[in-house]
């Protein structure tokens, strides 16, 4: 059962969201840098608020003026008559401080802070902005910006924004919240919403993030009755507890959330920095985590309002399939194309209803896509029995109706619209997509018959994939509650054989092996696994042994060994002079098995991340690797293999054996529960390769490097 919206009471502890509703939600506001210039930064929030109706308490403060814009004035945050829930702070620097000590002595609960040059310019402007945020939190004060440009809440007509985006027309009423670490791209959004006819009810920009993050504010959306489906720009995620928590939270509660996340390329995650003074994180990590809480992430802005669109009809199929009724076949081929590229499923027709639709139209191809052809729409009676056919029988999550200017044509659409209102009130249970040339008020009437209405078919495919995803996410039951391990770490980095005992012990099996101090030893350990065997040079300072030749493979006579003993550490000498050396390592050599790739990187946002990919050389080349936050358990290890390009390889491709994927998922689950145990000192890990064998034979480390942090 999902959490009930607008419960506060289901936010995880430590990430109270509802706290916001001073921010967002207030009866009273100060307005400190008031002007009576509508124009101005300290203008135009009154200005708006005025228009818009705002039913609660405006308070200017300005000690210049009796009145601003017609409202009695305060000389100072003391001389204030009444407690505001929130301030609008609109001075510059030190002032903006001093305004924030004096609300917080009074009693305000919140601060929206317009004022620029703190963290975002230099070191000075970061101590300035320090000082801001603990001069709040003395008094619990929560702390929007610096540098940010305000947010809207048109549910109560709040305007604490100096955008002039409003000069162009208000919020279109409606389902969608919009939060955003850019105050200018946000109102973009807003505004590009707004052209297309999107009801955008709230938005909220967080600038600097001294104190609220865009975690916070993704989080009251999650809970906040106003908002059904949340946007969100991030430029560079600050901390991830409760951004983690506000994600899960709107899973929870079914609240799709769609999320343009820029910052990918290394010049554009310098430029994150630099503007937000935020941290962007690894890309690939940020992706793991927004595909784990179901997050669908947009390139673009067109992509993410079009998301935004489709999900406001709040139809979220939990196991998408599309059905296509198409007057050209061109289009059904365009879709069918764009449907397999994004992973959506079209399976064909039940053969009693191709049968059933050929004996309607002769000429059609009814498979799926199902072609009605023109001769449909010239006898509007048969289009009928193509949808409702094609709906039933085939029963797809989703349909997708092509008519293109037909659908718009003002002979032929007062026709076809009841057959199509009649066919998704029969299905209302089903997403139903029309792409269609025609005038605004057609389109808005199709709208109100319950239809999303696309120009172009491939962007409404990309919409219901992604209302599959959401689908999928908010079906998905909870994952098990992961027992996390007490983790002893070694002092400094262990030698590979040290390494592997070590992830033996935690559920990572090693290949048979032995740490031999003398050639002797060697060649003992070696007739006792049977050949052939592996010699590798053991040593805590060489860690990729590949690159000076420290790795010896098909040993396959004692004479071999005794040999391979001598130039490891030749090579040893030669290649890596100073490294200390503690012998050479004799393992079983393995044969037949898939080599992948397990790991472990500290991300400094999320934490331990764990890594599966196919090994050896092919992870540096083809970079065919899945990440997930540390720990998960044996189902999502599962999933993560599965997502690989290369899981054919494991699955028995060309004839070759299946391997041991349940073995590979234990042994990568393991690994992530030993990272989250480990704690700080945990740098890296890196197993490569991993030998999957056979189903049913396991699969074994056959080479481990752990990384220790000196904390000295």
């Amino acid at each position: 059962m999902p959490a009930e919206r607008g419960n506060p009471d289901i936010a995880p502890r430590g990430t109270a969201f509802a706290a916001l509703d001073a921010m967002i939600r207030p009866r009273s506001v100060a307005v400190i840098g008031a002007s009576d210039d509508a124009t101005r930064i300290g203008g135009r929030p009154i200005a708006y608020m005025m228009d818009q109706g705002f039913a609660g308490t405006i308070l200017p403060v300005n000690p210049n003026r009796p009145t601003v814009q017609g409202l009695p004035a305060f000389a100072s945050v003391n001389a204030l008559t009444a407690v505001p829930d929130v301030a609008i702070v609109a001075v510059p620097g030190e002032a903006a401080v001093r305004a924030v000590a004096d609300l917080g002595a009074k009693g305000c609960r919140a601060a929206i802070i317009f004022t620029a040059g703190f963290a975002e310019v230099d070191e000075a402007g970061a101590a300035m902005q320090e000082r801001l945020v603990a001069a709040g939190r003395q008094h619990g004060m929560r702390i929007l910006g610096p540098n940010c440009l305000g947010l809207f809440n048109a549910a109560v007509g709040f305007y604490p924004m100096f955008s002039t985006s409003f000069e162009q027309g208000w919020p279109i009423r409606g389902n969608i919240g919009i939060a955003s670490q850019s105050g200018a791209y946000g109102t973009h959004l807003f505004a590009t919403s707004r052209a297309r006819g999107l009801g955008t009810t709230v938005c909220v920009t967080t600038g600097n993030e001294g104190d609220v993050s865009l975690g916070e504010v993704i989080g009251w959306m999650a809970q906040a009755p106003e908002v059904e489906v949340i946007c969100a720009y991030a430029e560079g995620i600050r901390e991830s507890e409760r951004f983690i928590a506000a994600l899960d939270l709107a899973r929870r509660n079914r609240k799709p959330v769609v999320m343009m996340k820029v910052g990918r390329s290394e010049l554009g995650g310098h430029a994150a920095k630099s503007h937000t003074a935020s941290i962007a994180g690894d890309d690939a990590v940020t992706e793991a985590v927004l595909r784990e809480f179901g997050v669908v992430r947009a390139g673009t802005t067109e992509q993410m309002l079009d998301i935004a669109y489709a999900a406001s009809r709040r139809i979220y199929p939990a196991r998408n399939s599309l059905g296509v009724i198409t007057v050209s076949g061109g289009a059904g081929v365009l879709i069918s194309d764009a449907a397999e590229a994004m992973g959506v499923p079209m399976p064909e027709m039940p053969e009693a209803a191709q049968a059933k639709l050929k004996g309607l139209i002769s000429f059609s191809a009814p498979r799926n896509p199902v072609d009605c052809t023109a001769q449909a729409v010239n006898q509007t009676e048969m289009f009928e029995h193509f949808l409702e056919t094609t709906a039933d029988a085939g029963g797809y999550a989703s349909m997708l109706v092509f008519l293109t200017q037909t659908g718009g044509s003002t002979t032929m659409a007062p026709k076809l619209r009841p057959y199509l209102k009649q066919a998704r009130e029969k299905f209302p249970d089903r997403l139903w997509v029309l792409s269609v040339i025609a005038s605004a008020d057609k389109v808005r009437g199709y709208e109100e018959d319950g239809y999303l209405v696309f120009e172009d078919p491939t962007r409404a495919v990309a919409a219901i994939e992604a209302m599959g995803r959401f689908g999928a996410a908010f079906a998905a039951p909870p994952p098990d509650d992961i027992v996390v391990p007490e983790v002893t770490l070694p002092a400094t980095t262990p030698t590979e054989a040290e390494g592997k005992r070590i992830l033996a012990a935690a559920g990572v099996p090693a290949v048979p092996e032995k740490a031999c101090a003398s050639v002797e030893e060697a060649v003992a350990a070696a007739e006792s696994f049977g050949f052939p065997v592996v010699a590798k040079i053991l040593s805590p300072d060489i860690l990729h042994k590949s690159e000076i030749g420290g790795v010896i493979l098909d040993l396959a006579s004692a004479a071999a060994v005794r040999e391979a003993h001598a130039t490891l550490l030749a090579r040893a000498a030669e290649r890596a002079p100073g490294a200390r050396i503690e012998g050479v390592l004799i393992a079983r050599q393995i044969k037949g098995a898939v080599e992948m790739a397990l790991g472990v990187a500290k991300d400094p946002v999320f934490g331990p991340v764990a890594m599966v990919g196919l090994g050896g050389v092919f992870i540096e080349i083809l970079k065919d690797v899945s990440f997930r936050r540390c720990p998960f358990g044996d189902v999502e290890a599962e999933a993560m293999i599965r997502s690989l390009k290369g899981f054919p390889l494991l699955d028995g491709a060309r004839g070759r054996p299946k391997a041991d994927v349940a073995a590979l998922a234990s042994a990568l689950s393991a690994l992530s529960r030993f990272a989250a145990g480990a704690g700080e000192r945990l740098a890296s890990v890196d197993v490569n390769p991993l030998l999957v064998l056979p189903e049913g034979q396991g699969a074994f480390a056959a080479d481990a490097v752990i990384e220790i942090e000196d904390t000295h």
